[in-house]
């Protein structure tokens, strides 16, 4: 691949709404801290982070017509991501996502993803329709998927003809969807961008590393699966191997991006000629960097 390889991000475009502590936290506190709201959903989490590596992602997903809908829209032609195959309902609002994060962690989010999984296959009419793809001239660039998507157009998305040619890289979004990408595992498609537990998940099994998670994906499957587990040891897996790599250790000042940023960036190293092991490397400083609060949102 190059730095010219055309990529989609394909799924949730939103507003995340973050309320960050630096308390600990646990059910029922109440505490001082900062509430933000940024772009945000996993698509667009990718995308922001692939603009950042200085890469031109275009994005596929829904997005009202609303007030909130035409800000994210221009939000996001201000940060050079193409916005012109978004599905723009008159009828949907524009999705939100609410998290708490404190000094012990994620402490609950709640993703409305609603708007998304009701567009259904709308969003992906510019790959099986045109302009960028159909069943018999596939779009041939970089994919990434996320999660987000309802299970049934994921199943469709594991094997559909539309697909066959595309790079796809596929994230669960969260632990709770993480058994929507047992098709891709199934179909032996794309590379699957998994943390410790979703990878249990889909194996219905619990690990204690990366490369045992790993190594159970293949066996069920998977073409390929990078596992990460925190500040432990990160594998990514092919037939051909395991490369494995522990994350730097930074203080954590926040989590919700930081899964995306490290798929973002790991796309993009490899868009740029990197190996295995130097892709993965690059990825957990990346990540590192991100959750250390280093990296402008």
């Amino acid at each position: 691949m190059t730095q010219e390889t055309q990529i989609l991000c394909v799924g949730s475009v939103l507003w995340d709404i973050i309320g960050r502590s630096a308390s600990h936290m646990r059910s029922g506190s109440d505490v001082p801290g900062r509430i933000i709201r940024n772009p945000g959903g996993v698509a667009m989490n990718i995308a922001m982070a692939l603009s950042r590596f200085g890469l031109k992602p275009d994005l596929l997903s829904a997005v009202g017509q609303d007030a909130e809908g035409n800000e994210l829209v221009s939000e996001c032609a201000r940060r050079g991501l193409g916005t012109d195959h978004l599905y723009r309902s008159a009828d949907l609002p524009t999705d939100r996502y609410m998290a708490i994060e404190a000094a012990n962690g994620l402490i609950a989010a709640i993703a409305d993803a609603h708007s998304l999984e009701a567009a259904g296959d709308k969003i992906l009419n510019p790959l099986i329709f045109g302009p960028l793809g159909s069943d018999v001239s596939p779009f041939e660039g970089l994919i990434a998927l996320d999660g987000n998507l309802t299970a049934s157009l994921l199943e469709e998305i594991a094997v559909s003809p539309s697909f066959t040619m595309a790079d796809l890289r596929v994230a669960p979004a969260s632990p709770g969807k993480a058994e929507r990408l047992s098709p891709f595992v199934k179909s032996g498609r794309g590379t699957l961008y998994v943390n410790l537990e979703e990878a249990g998940l889909l194996c219905q099994a619990s690990f204690d590393n990366a490369s045992d998670a790993a190594t159970r994906l293949l066996e069920r499957g998977a073409q390929r699966v990078l596992v990460t587990n925190g500040g432990e040891s990160c594998c990514d897996a092919t037939r051909d191997g395991l490369v494995t790599e522990c994350p730097p250790e930074v203080l954590v000042t926040r989590v919700t991006g930081a899964g995306d940023t490290f798929m973002a960036a790991h796309i993009a190293a490899e868009c740029d000629g990197a190996d295995r092991s130097e892709a993965l490397s690059r990825a957990l400083h990346a990540a590192a960097a991100y959750v250390s609060g280093d990296v402008a949102i």
